[in-house]
């Protein structure tokens, strides 16, 4: 995507008879989800998926001249689509000046160069999609290269056209092409090479974040990451539980690097580390996963995970099953089958019945919550769900502390909960919920001011 937001595309490719580099650098896109039978029951409807394919390329700026699902009873190795289906969708390119054509699955490189000669336009599929829009997204040294890895390993098996991206100056991964581009013929040694200095630099990077959390583990704060699927409303839950300024857009993937902040829980006893993550989707592409998987440790290392949902959703129950199944890739299956705290988000958009219903559902259990980032209904309530969640496994102490250790009275107060207090004249006699490795470490340095434990 160029500096002034218009999606591009600087590839000359030889069409007998024509090129396409012009039309492509219009923007206009037609997007094509192939609806292939058998795919099994339980899926997302055929609508949904539309719908979300067109966001995806919106999300990149893309005039979207239509967006419509296409019938295929048998992939064909060749082109994915029936001759018949090739022809129509050719007919259409060439009528509305069609200059990229998304295609919303996985495009083997074979395929995706016959389609790009029988359209004459720039195809791309949802992962080479992704990647763009991970490309354009990302802000931070740590997200530059790993969305760059994940986007070289993914044309790697591809047919190398041009490499244009290792010197741009602007946001995207050489898919859909931009102003000031060098064309450079690189050889797969030359990917290889690049790949492996990135995965060096990526692992410095993860030298310098594994620093960070072993700082915050002597703080230490329990650390709570909000996870979801993309669009669900993480970044305006965060900001209005963490008074934070994270850009917010009613658009997918509009967060891709980690932010982190502060955040007192109701109790006042208390703060954790809130930590804004970026958004799952189905099909997410593995070259991703793997990738980012640097970032989305913050997720393996949480204390507590928040599963923020777009409850008002058609498809919410689908995209609730896509975000446990990422998280079971991730390592963190016994989390999710011991239950996250589900932040059941944008309650403002339900009609009164589906309101009723779900506040029904959720009184029936302690870890669902019907909440409202952007009007604030819910959220102290969810913060005290987070607060029971993450006390459930403290133990309780009775503790006799002298009145003169200030010290030691303001480090209960700041790691643990304090459950009741009665002061004499010389001691406060207090019963202390505290995380296991608080008592360890408070045994450690006040064994004479334990009383009992409960």
């Amino acid at each position: 995507m160029s500096e002034n937001g218009s999606a591009r595309s600087g590839f000359d490719f030889a069409v007998p008879g024509r090129t396409y580099s012009r039309r492509a650098s219009n923007g206009r896109a037609l997007v094509i989800h192939p609806d292939v039978r058998g795919r099994g029951p339980g899926r997302r409807s055929v609508e949904a998926r539309v719908a979300e394919a067109r966001g995806l390329a919106e999300a990149i700026d893309l005039t979207i001249v239509d967006a419509y699902a296409v019938r295929v009873d048998k992939p064909n190795a060749g082109m994915l689509f029936g001759r018949g289906a090739v022809e129509r969708i050719a007919e259409r390119v060439t009528d509305d000046e069609i200059g990229i054509a998304v295609v919303d699955g996985d495009l083997s490189p074979v395929q995706q160069r016959n389609l790009e000669n029988a359209w004459g336009c720039k195809v791309i599929d949802r992962t080479g999609l992704i990647l763009e829009i991970f490309g354009a997204r990302a802000r931070t040294k740590e997200g530059r290269l790993q969305v760059e890895l994940a986007s070289l390993t993914y044309q790697r098996s591809r047919l190398v056209r041009s490499w244009t991206h290792l010197e741009r100056q602007r946001g995207g991964y050489g898919f859909m092409g931009g102003p000031g581009e060098r064309q450079i013929e690189m050889d797969r040694r030359i990917i290889d090479d690049r790949i492996a200095r990135l995965r060096h630099d990526l692992s410095e990077v993860r030298k310098t974040r594994d620093l960070h959390r072993e700082q915050r583990r002597e703080v230490p704060y329990p650390v709570v990451a909000l996870v979801g699927y993309t669009n669900a409303g993480k970044s305006t839950l965060f900001n209005r539980l963490s008074a934070a300024h994270v850009p917010e857009h009613d658009m997918l993937f509009a967060t891709l690097d980690p932010t982190m902040r502060a955040v007192r829980l109701p109790s006042g006893g208390q703060d954790v580390i809130l930590s804004d993550t970026v958004g799952f989707i189905s099909d997410l592409p593995t070259q991703l996963v793997a990738a980012f998987r640097a970032t989305l440790e913050e997720v393996l290392e949480a204390d507590v995970i928040v599963h923020v949902r777009d409850i008002a959703h058609p498809e919410s129950e689908a995209q609730k099953a896509d975000v446990e199944g990422v998280l079971r890739d991730l390592g963190v299956g016994e989390a999710v089958d011991a239950g996250l705290v589900e932040a059941c988000n944008k309650i403002d958009l339900l009609a009164a019945d589906d309101l009723a219903t779900l506040r029904q559902q959720a009184a029936r259990t302690e870890t669902m919550v019907p909440c409202s980032a952007e009007s604030g209904e819910g959220c102290e309530a969810l913060l005290k769900a987070v607060e029971k969640h993450l006390t459930s496994h403290y133990r309780r102490l009775a503790v006799r502390v002298p009145l003169t250790d200030g010290a030691a009275l303001a480090w209960l107060y700041k790691r643990g909960h304090v459950l009741d207090r009665r002061d004499d004249e010389s001691h406060a006699h207090m019963r202390v919920s505290l995380d296991p490795a608080d008592v360890s470490r408070f045994q450690e340095r006040h064994a004479a001011h334990i009383a009992a434990e409960n």
